[in-house]
């Protein structure tokens, strides 16, 4: 089982500015380092989900993503690209750093959890600082490291959507067929929910 939280509670979008503002400002009001590629992270529901899995966990990987061809001429950034525009290569790469952490570096405290969650948030902020504004071009649109290019060819991706779309289609074609696939998602959603409540 994997679950992925948002702790910044929504995403990132230069769009929305009062969002961006306000998150800043809570940040400085805190005494927190004020972020400009990220929002300020939320705590609870993190720390709540790491509370309650810990038992099951032995690490979480914190995960930062960042897109080419997002900035402006004059290097504003534009909101990460939409899934349509992704598939029209309107975003030439996607670029996924991955941190592997283990739990016994993560306080349990709620505020020791809440200064350590800032601070990986900070390191976020950096990471994407200077993967949007660095001047030195070898490390423009880069994140740190060893990278891995993993390109999506038809032959990969194909088979998946012929078989899902196969499956799917058919499904929302017909009344009874819409009926079972929306009484799938709502029921298998509560009994996934009953089924982690009760095996813990």
């Amino acid at each position: 089982m994997y679950l992925v939280i948002f702790p910044e509670g929504t995403r990132y979008n230069p769009e929305l500015k009062k969002v961006i503002n306000d998150s800043q400002a809570f940040a400085a009001k805190e005494g927190l380092a004020v972020l400009k590629h990220v929002l300020t992270p939320r705590m609870k529901a993190s720390h709540v989900a790491i509370e309650t899995m810990k038992e099951h966990l032995d690490a979480v990987y914190d995960i930062t993503v960042a897109y080419e061809g997002t900035l402006t001429a004059d290097g504003q950034r534009h909101p990460a690209p939409t899934m349509p525009e992704f598939l029209c290569k309107e975003c030439p790469r996607v670029h996924i750093h991955f941190n592997r952490l283990d739990m016994r570096e993560i306080p349990t405290e709620p505020v020791y959890f809440r200064r350590w969650l800032h601070e990986r948030f900070e390191i976020k902020d950096k990471l994407l600082t200077t993967f949007y504004d660095s001047e030195e071009p070898e490390k423009k649109y880069r994140f740190p490291g060893e990278g891995q290019k993993s390109p999506l060819s038809l032959i990969k991706t194909l088979p998946s959507l012929l078989i899902l779309g196969g499956l799917t289609l058919p499904m929302l074609l017909t009344e009874s067929g819409r009926k079972l696939y929306l009484n799938t998602w709502l029921y298998g959603t509560l009994v996934g929910w009953v089924w982690v409540s009760v095996s813990r």
